[in-house]
């Protein structure tokens, strides 16, 4: 069973050795995909032994995370898991989130911040954007996931061979939740933890996911 971890990453040379130090064991193999970062990313992921995958230009993080899908199943992964490079999640907790599909109890797996572990999400987040977007969710995309926006995941290989990742913007979280549930494939949410830093806690961020929101359900 070969599990690969996909890391989009934008000029993250602050937070990556630090990401990539705590995958090791946890993970056969790490593609590091840098969307055109005009700091060290690359060049630091590589001396941590990561396959660096590099877009020539900025294409955004759904593009990166459909980028790294392909080389993982073109290499042979068998489960993909989606992990971020700003440290805010916890390597430790990647056996759970991979557990349902090492079991056959599901074929894709998504972490919620709210299923009861830590998440200190901003205040505006918290009570005003999250809330909104699984409004958004349930009633117009008819997905009944605790957690509308998560970008720890992981995916069967069959999984990841049905879904491409369209959406370039913020709002490809929610058609890979959305995708899932057209192709009815078997799902779970497990709880995950999710430390915010502060650089994460722009207002203008949870906003822009309203709008890809509103914009993928007028596309689709």
């Amino acid at each position: 069973m070969k599990i690969f971890c996909v890391i989009p990453a934008w000029n993250e040379e602050k937070n990556i050795p630090e990401v990539l130090k705590k995958l090791t064991g946890f993970v056969d193999q790490v593609v590091v995909v840098d969307d055109c970062s005009s700091d060290q990313t690359s060049e630091i992921a590589k001396k941590f032994g990561a396959i660096v995958l590099r877009h020539q230009i900025n294409r955004g993080q759904g593009a990166a995370l459909q980028t790294g899908n392909s080389y993982a199943l073109k290499n042979g992964a068998d489960i993909i898991v989606h992990f971020d490079a700003d440290n805010q999640f916890l390597a430790t907790e990647i056996p759970l989130v991979i557990a349902p599909l090492l079991n056959k109890q599901a074929d894709i797996v998504f972490g919620s911040r709210f299923l009861g572990k830590k998440a200190n999400l901003p205040f505006f987040k918290k009570y005003l954007i999250m809330p909104l977007a699984r409004i958004i969710n349930h009633y117009i995309f008819k997905i009944t996931l605790s957690d509308p926006q998560n970008g720890f995941r992981a995916l069967s290989k069959e999984s990841a061979t049905k879904i491409t990742i369209e959406n370039r913007g913020f709002a490809h979280n929610n058609e890979i939740q959305m995708k899932a549930f057209k192709l009815k494939l078997r799902i779970q949410e497990v709880p995950i933890t999710v430390i915010y830093h502060r650089y994460g806690q722009k207002f203008s961020g949870g906003i822009r996911i309203l709008k890809d929101l509103l914009i993928s359900k007028i596309i689709n």
